[in-house]
């Protein structure tokens, strides 16, 4: 039976909407009023953040710590062009991503709230690398790094500059004629958006000039590859024209492999 959240004060009430499971997706999870769902995001982002920033300096005993100090302007200056090249190009998703809107699967809420937790693990890992110095690599890892993450900020920029349905949770976006995109990045794979994020994952290891981070960092792409395979199966099924697309753009996620 399908939910919509509801706003009662500050308590979030789920009831049964019997007439929406007509219109969505199966397994959808539907909110006429999505501000609950996001603002539970929103906090849990900020207490990840705060976590991913923090506690790998305490992790490497040491706030003078170079590479921790290095991957944070990294992921600044990349962050901050991101987001201007995106607004540039497609403003009003950038609007429509501060929300869940409706239809938005169940199982991608709960993706959603463990991916960056990952993500911040191999901050963390690097940071108790750096103390205890189990695996260091060569500074030469560094400008690796730093192509590998410019390059993640690059196609996923790319990609969100040119697909106006690039939402941050996976549904159908009927109050947009949600369509097939097949220009820019979306001429060689199917998801370039993950594509980006795992080489920003990969790009850490490097950048922190740690070998043990490379554990976690894989383990991050695990689990776009799996957020990558359950998109892609559920816009087989629901999306007009997505197999269509499929047969010609081959590649979910990496050019010539998968």
């Amino acid at each position: 039976m399908t939910h919509c959240a509801r706003v009662r004060g500050r308590e979030v009430v789920l009831v049964e909407d019997d007439a929406a499971n007509d219109r969505a997706p199966r397994g959808a999870f539907l909110a006429r009023r999505v501000a609950p769902g996001m603002a539970l995001l929103m906090l849990w982002a900020l207490l990840v953040y705060g976590a991913w920033i923090i506690a790998p300096f305490l992790a490497a005993g040491s706030y003078r710590w170079l590479e921790g100090w290095l991957y944070l302007g990294a992921v600044v200056v990349g962050q901050s062009c991101h987001r201007l090249y995106v607004s540039r190009r497609n403003r009003e998703l950038l609007e429509r991503r501060q929300e869940i809107g409706a239809g938005t699967q169940r199982w991608d809420f709960w993706w959603n709230l463990l991916f960056w937790p990952q993500m911040a693990a191999v901050s963390l890992v690097a940071g108790l690398d750096a103390r205890h110095l189990w695996s260091p690599l060569s500074r030469w890892w560094w400008p690796v790094g730093l192509l590998l993450f410019a390059a993640g900020m690059a196609v996923s920029a790319w990609a969100m500059g040119c697909n106006r349905h690039f939402e941050g949770t996976v549904r159908i976006q009927r109050e947009v004629s949600h369509t097939v995109v097949d220009t820019g990045p979306y001429r060689f794979v199917r998801h370039p958006g993950y594509l980006g994020l795992s080489l920003w994952a990969l790009a850490g290891p490097a950048l922190y000039r740690s070998g043990c981070a490379l554990i976690p960092a894989l383990l991050v792409v695990g689990w776009l590859v799996l957020r990558t395979a359950l998109e892609d199966r559920f816009l087989h099924r629901e999306l007009a024209g997505y197999a269509d697309y499929a047969r010609r753009t081959r590649f979910r996620l990496v050019p010539g492999i998968w």
